[in-house]
């Protein structure tokens, strides 16, 4: 089984501080260098917004083991260190805006689905990305400063506009409060302690102000929300990697295998080794999908 890739920002010769935009066959030219396999999976620790030229066929791509279809003229956000797959990228054509964490404050929309409703939301929004483009490629008519303070402007706008793409605008959630900080804690914390009030003590809250601004940004409980990046960190080892599921255990900070697999089975109603074989194809005839610890 293919392990997890793990891809570091390494922008082009030209490119701007933390910013980079590609096109697929750039893509596909820069993974045949660094002996990366699109189709596998990959977990990279920048951002990715993959667009879809409006005359291109559609293209599959799996976020966390849900697949979606960027239809022509769509947007895709890929969050770092989510999971991700390519489909068939030689058969699409598009660009790719890629950023490291902190070249801007504003983030796209929800992170499964940035994808516009229709033509008429898109004009807006491609207007944004072409001003975005055309100021990339123009390099050396300002300083490098002035050239990367003009790319975060832009990048912003094209962020807002899309997240203001759909029906309704999403919720407004401060990069500094509550929830952010929680969100972000749980990304450093959660293979370590699993319980909200150790987050709640070292961020200076209570448990109930940070269930209160989880509820409001995401609809659960700050609990169900740890617990959830939990079961997606266990999947993403049992489908990826051929971890035994004892290993996943203890990189998940459970006190044992027996626990783990009581969490896991709470949370999906079934255990680490069907849910492998079940995303793997490799059920047994018995339905346990597997018989030795792996």
């Amino acid at each position: 089984m293919t392990e997890i890739t793990d891809v570091a920002y390494r922008p082009g010769v030209n490119a701007p501080i933390g910013m980079d935009v590609i096109d697929f066959a750039e893509l596909r030219s820069r993974a045949r260098r660094r002996g990366i396999d699109l189709a596998g999976p990959q977990r990279p620790d920048f951002h990715h917004l993959i667009h879809v030229h409006a005359d291109a066929p559609a293209l599959a791509h799996t976020v966390d083991f849900t697949q979606h279809v960027i239809p022509p003229g769509g947007y895709l956000w890929v969050r770092p260190g989510q999971v991700h797959q390519y489909g068939a990228l030689s058969r699409s054509r598009g660009t790719i805006v890629i950023w490291r964490p902190g070249f801007v404050t504003v983030d796209p929309p929800t992170p499964q689905s940035p994808v516009l409703p229709g033509p008429s939301a898109r004009e807006p929004v491609d207007l944004a990305l072409r001003h975005l483009l055309a100021d990339y490629a123009d390099l050396g008519s300002m300083t490098l400063e002035a050239h990367n303070s003009t790319l975060r402007m832009l990048l912003s706008v094209l962020l807002v506009r899309l997240a203001h793409a759909g029906p309704e605008p999403p919720p407004s959630t401060p990069a500094d409060g509550p929830f952010e900080r929680f969100r972000a804690a749980v990304e450093r914390g959660f293979t370590r302690t699993h319980r909200v009030a150790d987050y709640a003590a070292d961020l200076g809250y209570s448990t109930r102000t940070l269930t209160r601004a989880t509820l409001a940004a995401t609809g659960r409980s700050a609990k169900s929300y740890l617990d959830a990046r939990i079961v997606l960190e266990a999947k993403r080892l049992l489908v990826h990697t051929d971890r035994a599921s004892a290993d996943v255990a203890r990189h998940l900070g459970f006190a044992s295998a027996s626990d783990f697999s009581k969490f896991f089975r709470r949370h999906d109603g079934r255990t680490p080794l069907a849910f492998r074989a079940e995303a793997r194809g490799t059920r047994g005839p018995h339905g346990s999908g597997a018989s030795s610890s792996r």
